[in-house]
C-alpha cells in the first residue's frame, strides 16, 4: 500500500538523523539566513532582459561561437548537453576545461562561501559551505559569471574591456544603456560589472532557473499527481536513511525562502576522493592534483608548503541533485557517466576498490569472472597486485576523506550498505526530482519504478 510522508515530517526526520557533512559530531548550530533572490516576475527587469540576451550571445566569446548556453543548455536543466567530462572552449573551441560543468538551476539561495558556514539543518557542526563553482571561490552569480567570460579555456576574452567592447556593438547595446545608464560604456570596468550583474539578474528572475515543477514538488505540496510509487517511496527512505543511502546528509535542504520546495543540497563540501580522470589533460601530469578548496584553481587556501597539513584539501561542493538522472557526466572531474555508476561508487568504493582505482603489480585475467561487476570504471579483473585507492589525492590528505555512510571505510570484501535492488529504488526516487513533470490522471501500474 502506498503512503504519503508529510514533507515537514520528512524534513524534520532528516535533520534529526544526520551527523553532518563537515565530518564532525552532531552539534546544535544556528542556521544562517539564506540569501534571498529577487522574486520571479512575469516581466523581467531591464537588467534581466540584458542578461538573457547576453546568456545566448555567442559573439561574446573569443571564438564567437560559444555562449553561456553552450555549456549551460536550458534543454538540459542549464547543464551540459553532452557526456564530455569537461567541455571544450577557447579561441578555437579546442581547449579542454579543467572541471565538469554544473547546472545553473536552483542557485538562488546559495550563500557566500564561508570556512565555517552554519549548516541549514540546524544540527550539524559548521564547516566549509556556500559559494559558487566546485570550490566556492565565487560568492555570487555575478562573480561566477566573470570566470567563464575571461577563462582562456572557456569564452576566452582577453580582458573585461574586451567583453564590454563586444556588448557595445551588439544589437542590445541600447537596452544595456537603458538598464544601466546612457554613459555606462564610458567606464569599461563599471560596464563589465553591470554586465555580470545583468547575467545574475536573469538567473534570479527567470523562472526557468528554478521552476520547482518536478513530481517531488507535487508530492511535497500534496498536489494531484504527486503520489509516489512503491519503488519511489522505498527510494526516498533510502535517500534519508543514515544507515544505508544517507544521501540526505549532503543533498537535502528544506524549503527555501518564500515556501519553495527542497533544494537538495546543503551547500557543504566533502572529500570523497573520486578517481582521477586522465581524460582531463592537466591530469596527465602526475604532479598535478585538483584538490578543490585548497587549490590549485582556488588560491586562498593553498597549503603553506608541499604536503603541509590542510583540512580543505580534497573538498568539493555538494551540488543540487535536482535533475540528476538527466545528467551524463558526474562529479567535479566528470569521470563517471551514469547515475547507477555514481551510486555504485558510493556503495562499493571501500568494499570493492578494484572497480574504481587502478591495480598496480597484478596479473590481468584473460576473462573476468562471471560475477565480476561491469558497472565500475575498471573493466579488467586482476589477480594480486595493489589497488591504488584514492589515486587523485596526495597521501598527506587522506585523513580529510569523509567517512560517513555509505563511504564509511568498511573493509574490502565486506558487504556494501545497499543491495542492487536498493540502488534501483534510489534511482527511481531521484527521477522524481526532474523538472517539467507531467502528471497523469491515473497512477502507472507497470514499469521499473512502480512496484
Amino acid at each position: 500500500m502506498l503512503f504519503r510522508l508529510n514533507i515537514s515530517l520528512f524534513a524534520a526526520s532528516i535533520a534529526l538523523s544526520l551527523a553532518g557533512c563537515s565530518g564532525g559530531d552532531s552539534a546544535t548550530a544556528t542556521v544562517t539566513a539564506l540569501v534571498a533572490p529577487v522574486p520571479p516576475a512575469t516581466t523581467l527587469s531591464l537588467a534581466a532582459q540584458v542578461g538573457k540576451q547576453m546568456f545566448f550571445d555567442e559573439t561574446l566569446s573569443g571564438s564567437r561561437k560559444m555562449s553561456c548556453a553552450t555549456c549551460h543548455d536550458p534543454k538540459f536543466a542549464y547543464g551540459p548537453p553532452n557526456d564530455l567530462a569537461v567541455q571544450l572552449g577557447g579561441s578555437t573551441l579546442t581547449e579542454s576545461g579543467d572541471r565538469a560543468v554544473p547546472s545553473l538551476r536552483y542557485k538562488e539561495y546559495t550563500p557566500a562561501y564561508a570556512d565555517l558556514l552554519d549548516n541549514p539543518d540546524g544540527i550539524s557542526v559548521p564547516g566549509p559551505g556556500g559559494g559558487f563553482t566546485w570550490d566556492g571561490r565565487a560568492n555570487s552569480l555575478a562573480d561566477q559569471a566573470k570566470i567563464p567570460l575571461l577563462d582562456p579555456h572557456e569564452m576566452a576574452n582577453t580582458s573585461p574591456a574586451n567583453v564590454v567592447a563586444k556588448i557595445q556593438v551588439s544589437t542590445y547595446a541600447p537596452l544595456f544603456q537603458q538598464a544601466f545608464g546612457g554613459t555606462v560604456f564610458a567606464d569599461p570596468a563599471a560596464a563589465f560589472n553591470a554586465a555580470v550583474a545583468a547575467l545574475q539578474a536573469f538567473q534570479l528572475e527567470d523562472v526557468s532557473f528554478h521552476p520547482y515543477n518536478s513530481k517531488f514538488d507535487l508530492y511535497a505540496g500534496n498536489k494531484i499527481g504527486g503520489t509516489l510509487t512503491a519503488a519511489e517511496t522505498r527510494g526516498l527512505k533510502l535517500f534519508s536513511d543514515p544507515a544505508t543511502g544517507n544521501c540526505a546528509s549532503c543533498h537535502y535542504q528544506g524549503a527555501g525562502l518564500g515556501g519553495s520546495s527542497a533544494l537538495f543540497t546543503d551547500f557543504s563540501y566533502e572529500a570523497i576522493s573520486v578517481p582521477r580522470n586522465l581524460a582531463i589533460p592537466a591530469n596527465n601530469n602526475p604532479l598535478y592534483y585538483d584538490m578543490g578548496i585548497c587549490g590549485p584553481i582556488r588560491s586562498d587556501h593553498v597549503p603553506t608548503s608541499a604536503n603541509a597539513k590542510d583540512a580543505f584539501c580534497g573538498m568539493f561542493k555538494a551540488p543540487t541533485i535536482r535533475n540528476v538522472t538527466n545528467r551524463k557526466s558526474f562529479f567535479h572531474n566528470g569521470v563517471m557517466h551514469s547515475l547507477q555508476q555514481v551510486i555504485q561508487f558510493y556503495n562499493t568504493r571501500d568494499t570493492m576498490p578494484e572497480l574504481w582505482y587502478p591495480t598496480i603489480g597484478g596479473v590481468a585475467k584473460t576473462v573476468n569472472d562471471v560475477n565480476f561487476p561491469t558497472y565500475g570504471l575498471i573493466q579488467t579483473q586482476y589477480v594480486g597486485g595493489t589497488v591504488q585507492k584514492y589515486n587523485d589525492l596526495p597521501a598527506a590528505y587522506l585523513a580529510n576523506i569523509d567517512t560517513q555512510l555509505p563511504l564509511d571505510g568498511r573493509a574490502a570484501g565486506s558487504a556494501p550498505p545497499m543491495s542492487d535492488n536498493d540502488i534501483a529504488d534510489l534511482i527511481c526516487f531521484l527521477g522524481t526530482l526532474n523538472d517539467d513533470y507531467v502528471a497523469t490522471k491515473t497512477p502507472p501500474i507497470s514499469g521499473s519504478c512502480v512496484n
